[in-house]
């Protein structure tokens, strides 16, 4: 025997949900723009096509049955979906809602992505954004995937190219952080050789800030430093470094942001006469995959900001529109 396939309709899951919100069917009427007759008789229908009671009258209202309970998680679950698609499409039509993700590596998520963002949350503050910092690697298998929308990342060799739309942002140098009462950070001039014995914190191998760090290091004929910490973590870094006389190898962005104004971590850079810099990084998205206008929106910043100074990330710290004298 066949059993009858169900077919509710969204406001039987809405008059269900707001009976269980409210306990009241005039009030869950009310929410609904319902008359408490026509919602009685909505309500009936639905056990009549579910076949079993939903709720049963209590003396401070409706409790909803077993099957009742089972119903409304369904339901509920179903209603948020249903709001998900009228936000996305929202979103999609008019660019000022719906959902973009985005990721970086930490150098541009510092000098490029939180300036645009700031914009972005200016002229859209219900948009929903959410930010990974990450290595390239880990970027591009997401971007490829079709789990971001954009990413400043790096181009590898293990992935097409010819998968992505390419804008071309900056190189990233590299400097030598420190406590601030580090031995060498009032030092005038520091070589690698003072540093090679030095205890270090760097990210993982393969990494490019840790690698033009090691290769500066064999250009003027040192071994690599061995007293090593290993570590992806920026917050681990900054923990370790004020705890320690430990050096880090950072983006000059990362530098700005930990010791100039308004963060004044209590860390300095080192004054090592090597100029450090590491290979370019670019702002991609997929080709095959087009961007809403959200994406299209933050892409557009994110590009604008490419050809702006450094500092743009701070443009609009603390302010709504940027400070003028």
């Amino acid at each position: 025997m066949s059993i009858p396939r169900l077919t509710l309709k969204p406001a039987q899951l809405r008059l269900i949900h707001q009976i269980a919100t409210h306990h009241q069917l005039q009030v869950a009427a009310e929410a609904l723009a319902m008359t408490q007759p026509a919602a009685s008789r909505m309500l009936a229908e639905t056990e009549r096509q579910i076949g079993a009671p939903l709720f049963i009258r209590q003396p401070k209202g409706m409790e909803p049955t077993e099957i009742g309970i089972a119903v409304l998680r369904r339901a509920r679950a179903i209603i948020r979906e249903m709001a998900s698609i009228e936000t996305d499409v929202r979103g999609l039509r008019e660019g000022y809602a719906g959902a973009v993700r985005v990721g970086a590596v930490t150098g541009p998520a510092v000098s490029h992505l939180v300036g645009a963002i700031r914009q972005i949350k200016h002229e859209a503050p219900e948009a929903d954004i959410t930010v990974d910092v990450m290595p390239s690697r880990e970027l591009l298998t997401h971007l490829e995937a079709g789990e971001m929308d954009l990413v400043l990342a790096r181009i590898l060799p293990e992935f097409d190219s010819h998968d992505f739309n390419i804008l071309p942002m900056r190189d990233e140098r590299v400097v030598f952080i420190a406590r601030s009462s580090h031995p060498l950070a009032r030092s005038h001039s520091v070589t690698l050789t003072e540093l090679a014995g030095s205890e270090w914190i760097m990210q993982q191998r393969g990494a490019p800030i840790r690698e033009a760090t090691l290769a500066a290091f064999a250009n003027v004929g040192l071994p690599e430093p061995a007293n090593v910490v290993n570590s992806p973590s920026l917050l681990l870094t900054m923990a370790y470094l004020a705890q320690s006389n430990a050096i880090a190898p950072v983006s000059d962005e990362v530098a700005d942001l930990l010791i100039e104004p308004p963060v004044s971590a209590g860390f300095s850079r080192l004054s090592v006469r090597h100029d450090l810099r590491v290979s370019p990084y670019y702002l991609l998205d997929l080709r095959r995959r087009p961007l809403s206008p959200l994406a299209l929106r933050l892409r557009e910043r994110l590009a604008q900001s490419s050809q702006s100074p450094i500092r743009e990330a701070w443009k609009y710290q603390g302010h709504d529109r940027p400070h003028r004298p």
